[in-house]
Order: structure tokens, then sequence, then C-alpha cells
């Protein structure tokens, strides 16, 4: 079926096109029309109204919405998430792991190659592994009793129930280096998190390939004057990509701002680090076994540290826009571009013929009217 979205700002890397028009047909964007172009005979016409008209966002890393978290291992669970995350603008998404153990692991992917059979809401472009190869000093919200050293044949496993897209671990623990050319072998995107490697780990690791940070600034070596870490590291290097929680409680303002002004929209992927709370009201909630407390959106463990986030993932996009005042044809490389360059995801991104037809419809406050997956409205 032919779906024409007309009167729409369509806003992609490096374009911002007024009074355009967006074509699909079937999953596929086939046609892109300026102003005063003929519009072709379609099937379906949708009058944007003025309002802007963006690529899909792709959150690479969370955990949950609405009272689930992907780690509950069960269709009726992710099936929620899915169908929730398309309120916030989310067309796909990475399903994340938190540091479990090996069996609720398995039983999470076979959950999503379940719910891939016939999705309803957001797509599972793959699996992103968060430990449990971490350095247990810098723990955050992760489950110290599951932490291991890195084991490529773990991966692989679970691998071969639905297909791993990114593992994050840490850099300085035994094994790493050989682990980290592992997984590129593999097609797997490496990523440091839960850290307290100097800036010589990201250097050696740089060498064959490895340019991914989760959750930067975050359970993650500092900048430091005589060693510039992982955060150093990230802001030096200009092939780094960060991930980038933008709740203005992970990260202030100045360090967003920040961020952005020295590395550029392009490398930055805009996260929402999400677990069960998210679209719920404060109380409590589980996450990897550990209790959390939520209140005024804050989700922290009964020690005070922060315990992921309740962000959606339109209101992070928001905050940056406000942040660094920066064009929309800027800011929207980091909501799906620059994701699927890191991850190696075919098509999609960009307003384009060629790239599938997730597309959403924004409000001014950058609140979704609509939402497409593969040319099929979900919202």
């Amino acid at each position: 079926m032919k779906t024409l979205i007309k009167n729409a700002r369509i806003i992609s890397p490096d374009v911002d096109i007024p009074n355009g028009a967006v074509l699909f047909d079937g999953k596929k964007i086939t046609a892109v029309y300026l102003e005063h172009e003929e519009l072709p005979a379609v099937d379906k016409v949708i009058d944007a109204g003025g309002k802007m008209v963006v690529p899909g966002f792709i959150d690479v890393h969370f955990h949950g919405r609405s009272g689930h978290d992907f780690c509950d291992g069960n269709l009726e669970s992710l099936t929620i998430i899915a169908n929730d995350k398309i309120q916030d603008g989310v067309t796909s998404f990475l399903g994340t792991t938190l540091t479990v153990g090996e069996e609720q692991l398995s039983a999470a992917l076979r959950s999503a190659a379940e719910y891939m059979k016939a999705p309803t809401g957001a797509k599972v472009a793959g699996i992103h592994l968060e430990g449990p190869f971490i350095n247990p000093k810098c723990l955050g919200a992760q489950n110290p009793e599951f932490i291991r050293k890195p084991d490529i044949e773990m991966v692989k496993r679970l691998n071969a129930i639905y297909p791993v897209k990114k593992v994050s671990y840490a850099l300085e623990v035994e094994g790493a280096l050989e682990f980290t050319q592992q997984l590129l072998a593999l097609g797997i995107t490496p990523s440091c998190v839960h850290t307290a490697a100097p800036y010589k780990d990201y250097l050696n690791a740089s060498r064959y390939g490895f340019k991914n940070l989760s959750h930067f600034c975050n359970q993650m070596t500092p900048l430091h004057h005589r060693d510039i870490g992982m955060v150093g590291a990230g802001l030096l290097h200009d092939e780094a990509y960060a991930e980038l929680i933008c709740d203005k409680l992970h990260i202030c303002p100045e360090m967003i701002k920040l961020v952005f002004k020295v590395k550029g929209a392009e490398h930055i992927q805009l996260i929402t680090d999400a677990m069960r709370a998210a679209g719920m009201p404060d109380g409590q909630y589980d996450l990897g076994g550990m209790n959390v407390i939520v209140k005024d959106n804050a989700a922290r463990l009964e020690n005070g540290a922060l315990a992921g986030s309740t962000l959606l993932y339109y209101t992070g996009l928001r905050n940056v826009h406000e942040i660094t005042g920066y064009p929309l044809k800027e800011l929207i490389k980091s909501t799906s571009w620059a994701q699927a360059q890191a991850l190696n995801l075919p098509g999609v991104g960009k307003i384009e013929a060629g790239f599938a037809a997730d597309v959403l419809i924004l409000e001014d406050d950058f609140t979704p009217a609509a939402v497409f997956v593969d040319g099929e409205r979900k919202l």
C-alpha cells in the first residue's frame, strides 16, 4: 500500500525541508518531495499539518518500561515493553540485559525471538548484553552475584538464540583485549562500561577497532589531568561513539553541552537506560533482584546510587534541544543515525528513498503524534 505524508517539516541528518512530503510503498520509503513538487496518487494520505517528520528513534540501551523488564524473559512482558515504547517514538531497540545468570539471559533472548515472529510494536533489532563481564568495583546498579570474566563461548550461545549486536564490559578485566578481538570477529560491537580502565586500555583496544562507550560518563573512569580515562578517550577520539542518558540527572546540562560541542551529534547515541519504572508512578521496583526506589522520576538503589532511569525517549531529545540549541537536522543524528552507524544496522536512520519506513510525526514539544514501523501506523 502506498502512503503519503504531506505538509510535513522533514527533518533528517543534514536535512530540514519545509512543506515536504514522504512516500511509503510497503515497508520502504520510496520518495521525498520538496514544496511545490507534484505529488503522486496513493492509497492513503496523511496531512502532517506542518509538524516535524523524523526517522524513528532507536534506543540501543534500555532495560524496561511499564512495570516490565526485558530480563523478565517472557513474551507478555516484552510485548508490553515493545508496544509502549511506540508511545515514546521508539521504532527499534536493542533488548538490553542486566548482570544476571545465563539461564535468565537465555530466557530473555528466547522471548525476543518469539516476539519478532509477529511484532506488534517496536522492533527488536538485536540484543545488548550489559554485563556480566564488568568490574566489581564499578557496579552501579548491577548485581555482583553474577559478575564473571569475559566468556566468548557464552556470547556465542546467546547469539545463537537471538542476534547479539553489542556487548558492554570493562576493558581492564582479565581477558578483555582478546574478548574485544573475538567480538569484532563475530561482527558484534564491543563497548566499555562499569569500568575503572585507564586511557591506555582504550588506546590498546582501539587498535583492533574498538570505539564504543556505553552510558558515557556514568560508571566510567572520569577525565583527569594525569590520566584522561574513558571519558577523556571518548572526547579525544573522533571515531568514538558515546551513549548519553540525557535526563539531566545522570549527566548535568553543562556536560551534555560539552559532549555535543566536542563530539558532534553524529557520534552521540541518545539512550534512556530506562528500567521498568519508566512510564509508571513513583514507588518501589525491582532491578535484577535489587530494590529500587523511584521518587520524582529518579530511580535509586537504597544506598542512593542511580539505578537506570525513567526517561522517555522523546524527553531526552527535547532536553538536548533545550540545552544545546543545536539545529534539529544536527541533533536528529543522535536519535537513530549514529546508532545505525555504530552497530552496522543497514537501511535505518534517515528519511530517504530506500530506507525503512520507520517514521515519526512529532508535536512541537517532541511528543509523538503518529508512529510508523515498516510503513504500518502504530500510533
